[in-house]
């Protein structure tokens, strides 16, 4: 009997009976950590569960790239509506908020 490992919970994907996210642990392992290196990141996971998420992902990596290309969409347009408000809501405060960015930013020397 095949062991499930990942689940669909609402219009996303978590690693079963958590609330640890599919896609925290397929970007991680997209950037090159191994799973004892996801392991650490999320203590609450076993080396099995995280080798479990990652094989989910690679049997269906089509479509969980595109779920994840589309998450991603769904986020920046969040924020972009976040940001919108905030400007009509307080003009000053995101000025003050880019001036800060802006001066925290390390320039090369």
């Amino acid at each position: 009997m095949q062991k499930i490992y990942v689940e669909k919970h609402d219009n996303g994907y978590r690693i079963k009976g958590t609330r640890i996210s599919l896609d925290s642990i397929i970007y991680a392992f997209k950037r090159g950590a191994s799973p004892e290196t996801i392991k650490r990141n999320f203590p609450l996971l076993t080396l099995e569960e995280i080798y479990g998420a990652i094989t989910f992902y690679l049997a269906n990596e089509k479509k969980i790239d595109t779920y994840l290309e589309e998450s991603d969409i769904h986020l920046e347009a969040e924020a972009e509506g976040r940001r919108k408000r905030l400007s009509k809501a307080k003009p000053g405060l995101l000025k003050r908020l880019k001036k800060a960015r802006k001066e925290s930013e390390v320039t090369p020397q």
